[in-house]
Formats: structure tokens, C-alpha cells, sequence
């Protein structure tokens, strides 16, 4: 597998986006641990979570305890897997999502976190989305005084404009190591973040990833998602899944690119880990950096 950088940590260039292990329609038990080996095991190193990914109301961290039990479970060494999760989200248990950044809040909820995943400290902490209720500056600076408590490593924004990332790297420096927005071959508003993160030497973890070609649970069934784009005619063109060659494509597009797709089954994550060993022309890469790639032909 091939490598990249969050801040001074070497990660997989493809990591686990572990949300579906815990939301609706979410595999039993026995399954999403198989996945989280199979990642393991196909040299991912970056597992993605949230205390919010969960299913019913009294569940916050469900996804958090998973990730634990199956690092425990794991026949070989876990030390250099860099557990990535997020705190400022809610959800009640009836499908909505809540955002809460407010300082006290953010505090009690890492520390949570912390004792959850059984770490000393967290590896990588992300403010899961700016809360309008709340200075942008309050809740980065708590972010700063949990690095200065030693209760996270590093820090991570997501759902954040170009604006907010700039003002988070005053407040943060070199504790700010990482950005998470959308962005995918059907979504690609996050252009503007995504250069400026590879500007500050940031990495940019797109989520929902594979928008365009399969849909996900937070941005709905937006774009297309059955076979006729560009991306599935490269694919043809390999002998791979469409999924690889969004994901190869998303890597090509900056070198601080990490995706995290999301998988509920061994078999999508280790078809997800082969797209770090994926090669695309400079012809394909031309084609698909076009943004009507994601569109079928009987599309406008």
C-alpha cells in the first residue's frame, strides 16, 4: 500500500470510512469486524469514525467501540493505525443529524472519545461541521486547548470553507493537519478547499467519495449511480470496478489526497485498497477531471 502524510503520520493512500459498520441497514457484528480486518489486512492504516455514527438514539460512539473491539480482536500489530475520529455531530436516533460545536460540549465529547477507542490520546480530532450557533473561533480555539491538554495529537475540520480553513490555521499552526469535505466525481464544490489545503501542506480527506458512481446515506441518491459514465468505461478499460478508478482518480487530483470509502463488507474494502496500485493515463485523467464524467450519456 502506498503511503501519505497527516501532518508528520504516515497513513495508507486509501483509508476506511467506518460509518456504515454502525448506521442504518449496518452489518451485524461479526461482519463489520471482518471488515475492519480485511482493511487491516490489505495494508489500510487510517480508520475514519465519528462518536455520532450510530443508528438508534442512545448509541453515541457505537462506531468508536466497534473500531476498538476489532483492533483488539486483530491477530498483528494495530500501533501504527492512525484512528481518525470526529466530535460536534448528534444524531437522535430518528434519521436527522445534529450539530453541537459549542466549547464544553467539544471537551466532553473528545474526552469520550478518548476512553471509548482505549487511547491515551487521540491520534487525529475533527470538528464534524461549524455550528452557526457558535463562534467559528470558539470552537477552533477549544480544538487548540485539547491539543495543549494533551487530549488529542492533532486536529481535522470538516464540512469547512476556504475561509474557515484559513482562519483555523491561524488559531491552530501546525496543530491544524487535516481537511474533510465532500467531494467526488458528482460533487465537486470543495475545488477552492482542496487547493488550498494542498497550499498549506494539509490533508484532504473527500468524504462520501464515490458520489456519482454509489450513493451515501448523507448526501442521498444525488447523481447517477448505475453504469454508462466515464468512470465505468475506464474501468472496462482495466478490468476494475468503477469504485477503484474514482478513487485512483481522486489521488491523482493532489498528492494531499486520502479518500475514505465507506464499506459494510470485506470484499468493497479490499476492492477500495488495489485503487493506491491503480495508474490512470494522462488521457484518462483528462477525461475524467471533466465534471460531466460522473453523467451518463442519457443525461444532459
Amino acid at each position: 500500500m502506498r503511503i501519505r502524510t497527516i501532518g508528520d503520520v504516515a497513513v495508507s493512500a486509501v483509508g476506511l470510512g467506518a460509518m456504515p459498520l454502525s448506521i442504518e441497514r449496518r452489518p451485524d457484528e461479526q461482519r463489520a469486524v471482518a471488515t475492519v480486518h480485511a482493511a487491516l489486512d490489505a495494508g489500510i492504516t487510517l480508520i475514519d469514525t465519528a462518536d455520532s455514527y450510530h443508528w438508534h438514539a442512545g448509541e453515541t460512539g457505537h462506531n468508536e467501540l466497534l473500531i476498538a473491539r476489532a483492533l483488539a480482536r486483530y491477530g498483528g500489530d494495530t500501533s501504527h493505525v492512525l484512528v481518525a475520529t470526529k466530535g460536534g455531530r448528534g444524531r437522535p436516533g430518528d434519521g436527522s443529524w445534529t450539530v453541537n460545536a459549542a466549547p464544553g460540549h467539544l471537551r466532553r465529547a473528545a474526552e469520550a472519545s478518548v476512553k471509548r477507542l482505549g487511547v491515551e490520546a487521540l491520534g487525529l480530532y475533527q470538528l464534524h461541521k461549524p455550528d452557526p450557533a457558535v463562534p467559528w473561533a470558539e470552537s477552533v480555539g477549544t480544538l487548540r486547548e485539547l491539543i495543549d491538554a494533551g487530549t488529542i495529537r492533532a486536529a481535522g475540520i470538516s464540512n469547512v470553507t476556504a475561509e474557515q480553513i484559513r482562519e483555523a490555521h491561524t488559531i491552530l499552526g501546525n496543530g491544524l493537519v487535516s481537511v474533510q469535505n465532500q467531494y467526488s466525481p458528482a460533487v465537486r464544490d470543495s475545488e477552492a478547499e482542496l487547493r488550498l489545503s494542498t497550499r498549506l501542506g494539509l490533508a484532504f480527506l473527500p468524504w462520501s467519495p464515490l458520489g456519482g458512481i454509489s450513493a451515501s446515506s448523507l448526501d442521498g441518491t444525488r447523481g447517477p449511480t448505475s453504469a454508462g459514465t466515464a468512470f465505468h468505461r475506464v474501468a472496462a478499460a482495466h478490468g476494475v470496478s468503477p469504485q477503484q478508478v474514482v478513487l485512483a482518480w481522486l489521488l491523482a487530483r493532489s498528492p494531499a489526497v486520502i479518500p475514505v470509502p465507506g464499506a459494510s463488507r470485506p470484499a468493497s474494502v479490499r476492492d477500495s485498497a488495489k485503487a493506491a496500485e491503480l495508474e490512470l493515463s494522462e488521457a484518462e485523467q483528462s477525461l475524467l477531471d471533466d465534471p460531466r464524467s460522473a453523467a451518463r450519456p442519457d443525461r444532459p
